[in-house]
């Protein structure tokens, strides 16, 4: 008589789980990437170290002068235009003017959209630099009559210079009427230009626009003003010839230094989120190849300021933005050598 074997009774060994058998790591994975890769992907600038070749001041009010060519933070400014703030400057004052401490690339002599001047000087065969037209665009040429005859006064602008700047001291960046006059003046303004015939616009005090301080970011974001500077940018960006200045904002505040007291710092700081947040949709718009970089706020504006700390701002800003070495050239000096250099 046989007895079947009874079943083993589950002991401590056989209810264990056994660990698995882990895949082991390539040595590929505890090596640097090889140099292919790191070139494949390449590691953002540091702000820190991303500085302009050189500097070209493409906003010099002439009552700011005296400052020219003063030291940007270790940083070479090679030229600058120069906005003259009266047409008839004596030529002995503009010689006087142009042995400063610093090169002038081109001269910008100004002129008023409320008529056609009669009588216009050629400070170009003169002295055997550039000249350029130089207007202030304000609230008052928003009515139908005024704007008729800013258009007629652009248009004969357009027909005698090869590049006008445009101060623009009305807020067409955020509020949506202004911005509707303005580019049907720019738009009938140069609708009847011959073909053949290339004016750059430069357009000044929009970047950064006009803006009140005191808005958080986290309200300005949803903000209909900032929506509307969004598509206003974008929309002025389909003008092929025109460009836009970096210039300081009228924020009724004092630019604060990156080496100023802890309070200031915080300002600085602040100020730099604020300026991000500009810069972002007029650079998708734009690209880097249409924003030039200048030093002096708008004629309008009550005081100047101290070039340098402007300039910390607005290098660092860009910098943070992880832009490269080309755009930061581009921006401070290389846009302004090939519109406002000689022909």
């Amino acid at each position: 008589m046989s007895f079947a074997q009874p079943l083993p009774s589950p002991g401590l060994a056989s209810g264990r789980r056994r660990p698995k058998n882990l895949p082991s790591l390539p040595l590929s994975a505890f090596s640097p990437p090889s140099t292919g890769t790191s070139d494949m992907f390449p590691l953002p600038p540091t702000p820190s170290a991303l500085f302009p070749g050189e500097v070209i001041d493409a906003h010099l009010r002439s009552d700011a002068l005296e400052r020219a060519g003063l030291d940007l933070a270790g940083t070479e400014v090679a030229g600058a235009v120069l906005l003259l703030n009266d047409p008839s400057m004596p030529e002995g004052l503009l010689q006087s003017s142009l042995t400063q401490n610093v090169r002038i690339l081109s001269v910008a002599t100004p002129f008023e959209l409320s008529a056609i001047p009669s009588d216009y000087p050629d400070h170009s065969e003169s002295f055997g630099i550039p000249q350029s037209f130089y207007t202030s665009y304000a609230a008052s040429h928003e009515a139908p009559e005024a704007r008729s005859q800013a258009i007629e006064t652009l248009r004969w602008a357009f027909s005698n210079s090869r590049l006008v700047d445009i101060d623009v001291q009305s807020d067409i960046m955020s509020n949506v009427a202004k911005y509707e006059a303005f580019e049907d003046l720019l738009m009938k303004a140069t609708a009847e230009l011959p073909g053949d015939r290339k004016v750059s616009i430069v357009l000044s005090n929009i970047l950064p626009p006009p803006h009140d301080l005191s808005l958080p970011i986290v309200k300005l974001l949803a903000d209909p003003s900032y929506r509307n500077y969004q598509a206003h940018a974008a929309s002025l960006s389909l003008f092929p010839n025109l460009y836009v200045k970096f210039t300081p904002p009228m924020w009724n505040q004092t630019i604060p230094g990156p080496t100023d007291p802890t309070s200031e710092m915080d300002q600085h700081r602040e100020w730099k989120r604020k300026i991000k947040m500009f810069i972002g949709p007029v650079l998708e718009a734009y690209g880097y190849e249409r924003i030039i970089f200048g030093t002096s706020p708008s004629f309008a504006a009550p005081s100047l300021l101290n070039p340098a700390d402007w300039y910390a701002l607005v290098r660092e800003s860009f910098a943070e933005l992880a832009v490269d070495q080309d755009a930061i050239d581009a921006i401070f000096s290389l846009n302004a050598k090939r519109i406002y250099g000689s022909p």
